[in-house]
């Protein structure tokens, strides 16, 4: 239920807050008052939508905050659940469940589970189809439940066996599309005959390529100085130093290093000649290189960053292929499977199917006694199951559809083609009184649902919303005293100019208040008359 609803700057209310409580609260006062920004505002908080007009003048944002108590919900550890709804002026929106940030739809989808709101213009769970199959099922109560719960569990199964199958190339076109795909990359890959560290090796290759006239004349150079110049002056020093070196030993040791040298200095002079022979790239050499690095840098596109990767990549889809022409078994399970599954969710939507019909035709017996009470006796309403015979949906294979006839002679035709938002409200009244023992929505709002009835109607109106209000907890904006006589709790709603501003203030009513207020709403006046009155209907609630 909701125990506090904080709203700031909506209209013509500034700063209000409201403590709710359980069972039937009714709120009425002046016209104009405010009361219509308080569903407004409860519109609001539920992820509807919002219109920068409603902005209080002034001010730069509007916002709303709810506090509920759900005890029972998960969505709450201590079974508080705050909520809140902050807009500027510019359309930013700012949306918290319990502090956490939240889209407007994300809203929207969370308070659909605990608030129903009933209006003019608001009965858009009773004009959505899917709406109706709960509500039907609701009303089924544990004859459908258990036949839901063991559908679901194959239906789920059905859904992840469909998927296999298609994952599975089930579909043989599909399969050979696969096949062809994956052999052609194989091939493409084992035809390359990657190395590993080759792409290092012809990296090289090329940029000695691009380079080999550049290193020729170099090493040309080197070679000539080293043995035009080098050795031979090398050669000449050893023979000088020989001729000392039994004078002293520094001498031997310096003609020795010298020697060492002179080896070393020949081996590189070798080197550099042989190196020189390797400068020279024919045309048919160059292309070769070129044309090879280009494959392997198309490969590396297609299947993967390095040679490693496209060889482990071959390695994947070798395996890939050969599951794939090996799961005709497997999927020959399958098939077999999904034609079992089919077959017991048959026998489970059928028997749904059969539950519905008997179900349906009782329901609309019951709304449409509560729409006589209701003093709509010409209008019918009727129940439409259809079961389609070639499709699963989740909760079997029917779908279910409320119609109305308002008037003798007219064709039945969907409630959300025909019925005014008064006549919408009345209906819903009456679909909430039967279904009062099953329905899970804890707070439903009514806006108004007594326009244009009175007398027998208005008593019966009164009546089932006290039915109501005992599982739920029930808010309700009204005109009628039949009403506001039979509340567990009263709001007076008013507004009072302050330095130049109207706003909106609520009070929670005193029982003398209570029977003042029931008299007023009578009549316009509050005397002995309406005072005496007042107290006959407040003694019908105690009764």
């Amino acid at each position: 239920m909701i125990s506090t609803l904080h709203i700031k700057n909506i209209g013509i209310i500034e700063d209000l807050n409201i403590d709710l409580n359980k069972g039937l609260n009714v709120l009425t006062g002046e016209t104009g008052a405010g009361k219509t920004l308080i569903i407004d505002s409860l519109q609001i908080i539920s992820g509807g939508r919002f219109s920068k007009d409603m902005i209080r003048k002034g001010a730069t944002n509007s916002y709303v905050e709810l506090c509920m108590y759900v005890p029972e919900s998960i969505k709450a550890e201590d079974g508080n659940i705050i909520v809140s709804r902050e807009i500027t002026s510019s359309g930013k929106n700012m949306c918290k469940i319990n502090g956490r940030m939240v889209t407007v739809n994300e809203l929207r989808e969370f308070m659909k589970e605990f608030i129903e709101i009933h209006g003019q213009n608001d009965n858009q769970n009773l004009l959505d189809s899917k709406k109706h199959l709960s509500y039907l099922d609701s009303y089924a109560g544990e004859k459908i439940f258990s036949l839901k719960e063991e559908y679901k569990k194959y239906y789920i199964e059905y859904r992840n066996v469909l998927k296999e199958l298609k994952e599975n190339f089930g579909d043989e076109k599909e399969k050979q599309r696969k096949i062809d795909l994956l052999q052609y990359q194989i091939n493409e890959i084992e035809e390359a005959d990657l190395k590993i560290g080759e792409e290092e090796s012809l990296e090289e290759q090329r940029k000695v390529m691009a380079n080999s006239e550049k290193i020729s004349e170099n090493l040309n150079t080197a070679n000539n100085l080293i043995e035009e110049n080098g050795i031979d002056n090398i050669s000449m020093a050893i023979r000088a130093l020989e001729k000392i070196e039994t004078i002293d030993k520094k001498y031997e040791e310096a003609s020795s290093s010298l020697k060492n040298i002179y080896y070393e200095l020949q081996e590189i002079a070798r080197d550099i000649s042989s190196y020189k022979d390797d400068t020279y790239f024919d045309e048919e050499e160059r292309n070769n290189v070129e044309e090879r690095v280009d494959l392997i840098h198309s490969l590396k596109r297609k299947y993967g960053n390095t040679i490693e990767e496209i060889l482990q990549y071959k390695d994947e889809i070798k395996e890939e292929l050969e599951k794939i022409e090996n799961l005709e078994e497997y999927n020959i399970k399958l098939k077999k499977r999904r034609d079992e599954l089919e077959e017991k969710l048959n026998v489970l939507a059928n028997k749904m199917h059969e539950i519905r019909i008997i179900s349906s035709n009782k329901l609309v017996t019951d709304i449409n006694k509560e729409l006589e009470d209701l003093e709509m006796k010409n209008a019918k309403i009727n129940i439409k199951v259809d079961y389609v015979e070639d499709e699963f949906f989740r909760e079997g294979k029917d779908i279910v559809k409320f119609y109305i006839i308002t008037n003798v002679g007219e064709n039945e035709k969907e409630l959300s083609k025909i019925a005014s938002g008064g006549e919408m409200s009345r209906i819903m009244l009456a679909i909430k009184k039967v279904l009062a023992e099953f329905d899970n929505i804890p707070v439903l709002v009514f806006d108004e649902i007594d326009t244009g009835i009175s007398g027998k109607a208005a008593n019966s109106v009164a009546s089932k919303l006290k039915t109501i209000s005992k599982k739920h907890q029930v808010l309700c904006i009204s005109h009628l005293p039949n009403i506001a006589a039979i509340a567990d709790y009263n709001y007076f709603i008013s507004k009072k100019i302050i330095a130049d501003r109207t706003r909106t203030q609520i009070k929670l009513l005193e029982e003398t208040e209570v029977i003042e207020e029931i008299a007023r709403i009578s009549s316009g006046e509050i005397n002995e008359v309406t005072l005496k009155y007042a107290r006959e209907l407040r003694n019908k609630k105690a009764s």
